[in-house]
């Protein structure tokens, strides 16, 4: 969602694994090489789960128009599978977790707990997607312990937005899935008290807005998600999905970025074609569970893309 100035002039906001890259030369007076096409790399300690990830999502967005960047773990399998997992995206709602997290991280640093109005700010922000509520927590935290939260995280490759537009966030499908291990995994950054917390909200996400990754989840897995969604005048709509998967002797995340998408739902659907062959084929003997509701369509009213309502971008 993209931001609109108060009234004072503050702008509201709209708001482990690498894709190896290749520096190509140039040679003087020549073109330069076109760019390879990005490929899904998997590795598992688990034979034939590599190999049918790598080619099962690659299938699943063949066709698709999508812009799409992909990253995954399985703790369990020890498995992991990238798809151009540096590019940058606009966060959209997605940097919510990054704000609830870098909130997090402050109160363990002042030895403190959350406030009962930061509580109720951060319930809306994580199971609503409420722009107001993170509006006020990126205003209260400060874009300088925004990046504080991100250098201890190794989030290297996330950028704040800029003037308070904290839905124009770079984010990278590999610093996201840096942030889901960060939350699912004892570390020195976040306590178990704090990663229980953050965990329960994305658990609670309204059901309109449970769509994305957790698309094919098998029955009996505790999902924890959080979408972000933007149209603008260029490469379309990004639409964004992350999510952890826990419970049941399972321990995996996912992460599907996407930009150049004609409208909402194409997103949603090239995120939710990778997802359910993710699940599949990292849960082969498990049904898959009922499908989740899909969002209503935000509003979106042609030449405000600038300024729009608050409540009209997530």
């Amino acid at each position: 969602m993209l931001p609109r100035p108060s009234s004072r002039g503050a702008r509201r906001a709209l708001p482990l694994a690498i894709a190896a890259g290749t520096l190509l030369p140039l040679i003087a007076e020549a073109a330069p090489a076109a760019a390879a096409t990005p490929q899904v790399v998997c590795s598992s300690a688990r034979a034939r789960i590599a190999p049918s990830l790598a080619r099962d999502i690659t299938a699943a967005l063949h066709g698709r128009r999508s812009t799409t960047a992909v990253a995954l773990y399985d703790r369990t399998t020890g498995t992991s599978c990238t798809l151009d997992a540096n590019r940058r995206f606009d966060s959209a709602s997605a940097v919510k977790v990054t704000v609830l997290a870098a909130l997090l991280r402050q109160a363990k640093e002042a030895g403190r707990s959350l406030t009962s109005r930061e509580v109720s700010l951060t319930t809306a922000m994580i199971t609503r997607s409420d722009n107001d509520a993170t509006t006020a927590l990126w205003s209260q935290l400060g874009v300088s312990r925004i990046k504080h939260f991100l250098s201890l995280a190794g989030m290297t490759q996330t950028t704040p937005g800029a003037d308070g537009y904290w839905g124009l966030t770079q984010i990278t499908a590999r610093d996201e899935l840096k942030l889901m291990a960060l939350l699912t995994s004892n570390n020195s950054v976040l306590g178990a008290d704090s990663r229980a917390y953050a965990l329960n909200l994305m658990n609670k996400v309204i059901s309109s807005q449970r769509w994305g990754v957790p698309a094919g989840t098998p029955s009996g897995v505790t999902v924890h998600v959080k979408n972000g969604w933007l149209p603008r005048a260029t490469h379309g709509w990004r639409v964004n999905s992350v999510g952890a998967f826990t419970g049941g002797g399972r321990d995996y995340a996912i992460v599907v970025l996407t930009q150049d998408d004609s409208t909402m739902d194409y997103g949603i659907a090239t995120i939710e074609a990778v997802a359910r062959v993710v699940h599949r084929d990292l849960n082969p003997k498990s049904a898959a569970g009922k499908p989740y509701d899909r969002p209503a369509r935000p509003v979106h009213t042609p030449g405000t893309l600038n300024r729009p309502p608050a409540a009209a971008r997530a």
